[in-house]
């Protein structure tokens, strides 16, 4: 059999709310074959959840309906797949809108949709059968806890099943992000399930692409070097019979695809070399980058085995209420001025601090030393509290805060709280032969099994790449970004941060400096956690996995930053001694 020419894979979406121009960007700035994106994160389940809450006929990325209603008929008329998981909590729902809008727009798609994913009609039956859902984290189980969605992450071989029957557009539920390439991929070139080496390449090209411009400069740690950045392109990969991909953009669009860039987005959110997949797993330590051209980097290399005998689970249970205080600070004594504050709001409060199930103080000093404006000379005291009784967040909070307004430190003013319930974010895992994907075109319904490892595949063996000496010599102090780029992100109540260079060299002295004890020293806020160092040579990258950092995750945390995303330019930031001889030599 004769291998077909790569697929053209574009993205048009890297979350929920991205550019709504992107879909009809992406098909009409040149040629590709499906058209995919991601809308879903951990966060967002919570919000389709309120949506659902609101209108049981929710639960799905709304935006998408109004991408499609820009595309539907040149996808149709060109021969573009569209393959989206923005079906969330409901991809029936909406498939059922697009075949209303498609009647609207007078077109006649053929339109499946992969459920299969919502684990939560099936709680009672999987805690009978001894698979209660266990925090993955902590070990807890559920218990009486108020589970609002429980999502097991599904592989790509029902989006394979749903293609292979014609289907035009397919929207899914609770996939994984990289599903949406490696179904289509699979599908195109016509996979078996145990060519491990090709899902493999698809999972790391499906990784790079997910989350639109980040692959294509977006949140770049050498930003100044992307041209167009104030309206880059999305990526495209080009994944070839054997996994191997090109990523790429249209030549007209903006942005920057270069080994930085990818190598950043490999980063984002992992966590060890074994980079976990329904359908397979891939070796992060076996890829292989080269520029081949301009906005053209190969993807080779990289290895597959099976996948592991559980699938993960999104499950969000009901936490408590949140209220987020914010008191600026003027001018001298700026700790001082917090002690006083914090003493006296809660001498204010019935029942004072001990009254509240949670509370956390956080002092930002961003204050100026003789500043030459007003707002230079202003840090913020945050203070957040959490309770399950919302009637403590009422006027006793908020009497104590008005009548501090001229009863405390000179210059105060501020400190509204704004009050939200929340929900928690609770990793969990079940076996992957309790699940299976339902694919639905048309009437006809068919349910497709996960796979499951054997035990006897063979495990790869990967190849350490030499690395040179570290460079010796005089140092200069500087900041540490002068010499690594970063990108940072959160899986639930964790954050990782991946750190690189563009030299071998460089690499040499970042492994042998920034050893865990190092980052603790140069991020005080992790030193108390359990930090993991994981090095990835091949694309001279480290990763730090930061356990705890965010707490109970986004919805829940009180950090400024709640998803981590800015923690690795802050790491950057942070001044270091760097030779004098990689400071003077050009990446």
């Amino acid at each position: 059999m004769t291998a077909r020419r790569p697929v053209r894979i574009a993205n048009c979406s890297g979350f929920y709310g991205d550019r709504l121009a992107a879909a009809r960007e992406m098909v009409e700035g040149g040629p590709v074959d499906v058209l995919t994106g991601d809308w879903l994160a951990e966060l967002t389940m919570l919000i389709l959840a309120k949506d659902r809450f609101k209108n049981p006929d929710g639960g799905y990325a709304r935006t998408f309906l109004k991408q499609m209603e820009q595309i539907m008929g040149t996808c149709l008329d060109r021969g573009i797949k569209v393959v989206a998981n923005a079906g969330g909590l409901n991809p029936k729902g909406l498939a059922g809108a697009l075949e209303q809008l498609a009647v609207t727009l007078g077109l006649a798609p053929t339109i499946g949709y992969v459920a299969g994913d919502d684990l939560l009609p099936r709680l009672d039956e999987l805690t009978c059968a001894g698979h209660e859902l266990r925090n993955l984290d902590t070990g807890e189980a559920i218990g009486d806890r108020a589970v609002l969605t429980a999502n097991a992450y599904l592989g790509g071989w029902g989006i394979v099943e749903a293609l292979s029957r014609e289907a035009d557009i397919v929207v899914t539920g609770r996939t994984t992000d990289a599903a949406v390439v490696m179904g289509p991929a699979a599908w195109w070139h016509g996979w078996d399930r145990i060519d491990y080496d090709a899902l493999a390449g698809a999972l790391v090209a499906g990784h790079v692409i997910e989350c639109g411009c980040q692959a294509t400069g977006g949140n770049y740690a050498f930003f100044q070097e992307v041209p167009g950045l104030e309206h880059p392109g999305f990526p495209i990969a080009e994944i070839a019979a054997d996994g191997s991909s090109v990523i790429t953009k249209h030549e007209s669009h903006g942005g920057l695809v270069s080994v930085g860039t990818v190598t950043a987005q490999l980063l984002y959110e992992i966590t060890g070399p074994r980079y976990l997949n329904p359908d397979v797993t891939a070796r992060f330590d076996t890829i292989a980058l080269a520029q081949v051209a301009q906005h053209r980097v190969q993807i080779s290399g990289v290895r597959g085995e099976a996948p592991p005998a559980t699938s993960k689970v999104c499950v969000n249970v009901a936490g408590a209420v949140k209220a987020s205080l914010t008191f600026p600070l003027v001018g001298l004594d700026v700790q001082e001025k917090a002690d006083l504050l914090v003493r006296s709001l809660f001498a204010a409060i019935p029942g004072g601090r001990e009254s509240f199930q949670s509370v956390e103080v956080d002092l930002v000093r961003s204050d100026h030393e003789d500043p030459q404006r007003n707002e230079a000379a202003i840090a913020n005291l945050r203070i957040t509290l959490k309770d399950p009784d919302e009637t403590k967040f009422g006027k006793p909070l908020t009497s104590a805060i008005t009548e501090l307004g001229l009863a405390s430190y000179p210059g105060f003013f501020g400190g509204p709280s704004a009050v939200q319930a929340y929900g928690v974010y609770w990793p969990a895992s079940v076996p992957s032969n309790l699940l299976s994907h339902e694919v639905v075109v048309g009437d006809e319904v068919t349910r497709v099994a996960p796979t499951l490892p054997t035990g006897t595949e063979p495990v790869v063996e990967a190849e350490r790449p030499a690395i040179p000496v570290p460079v010796g010599g005089p140092t200069r102090r500087v900041p540490l970004g002068r010499v690594a780029g970063a990108r940072s992100g959160d899986k639930g109540g964790n954050a990782n941060v991946g750190v690189w260079t563009r030299t071998d060299e460089e690499f040499a002295w970042l492994s042998d400096y920034l050893t865990v004890d190092r980052l603790k020293a140069l991020m005080p806020e992790t030193g108390e956690l359990d930090v993991e160092r994981f090095d990835l040579p091949r694309i001279r990258s480290l990763n730090f996995v930061i356990h705890g950092l965010l707490g109970e995750g986004v919805a829940s945390s009180g950090r400024m930053d709640p998803q981590a995303k800015s923690l690795g330019e802050y790491l950057r930031a942070k001044h270091v001694e760097v030779p004098v001889e990689l400071l003077e030599r050009k990446p």
